[in-house]
């Protein structure tokens, strides 16, 4: 069975992007090394999720790919279930704070979620989401 799933995302700065995530609020997995080309955080409560974070030349060599140019498209979407609408409004003032852009204000969303979605220092799309089933019709 899986024991934790990994996300690599490359980054043109790691110290950069490792003060972006910290501001917030994710959790440094200090089981890694820290260094000019490589860091990583844990996301979520239970602390399974891994975020990588690798220099763009660095992901690139091992990925056996180019990295992906976020200005022109969207490789991937990130979503972090939210405790309360008031949550999300909270990290998407965090993201702006810490320097990330806003794409998506909060707001209800079909009735039945409350979302919002910010785009990080290197172009990498997040939503934000609370979502309360019991209104789900």
């Amino acid at each position: 069975m899986t024991k934790e799933i990994w996300v690599n995302l490359p980054v043109a700065n790691v110290d950069r992007s490792v003060e972006f995530f910290t501001k917030m609020g994710f959790e440094k997995n200090e089981r890694f090394p820290f260094t000019e080309t490589m860091a990583s955080f844990f996301i979520g409560e239970k602390s399974r999720f891994v975020m990588m974070l690798f220099r763009n030349d660095v992901l690139a060599g091992f990925s056996g790919n180019k990295v992906s140019d976020t200005a022109k498209g969207t490789e991937v979407l990130f979503s972090i279930d939210a405790e309360s609408p008031a949550e999300v409004d909270e990290m998407l003032q965090k993201a702006a704070n810490a320097g990330g852009t806003i794409y998506a204000q909060g707001g209800e969303k079909d009735g039945w979620m409350y979302g919002g979605g910010f785009v990080d220092l290197d172009g990498h799309r997040w939503n934000l989401l609370h979502m309360d089933f019991s209104k789900m019709k």
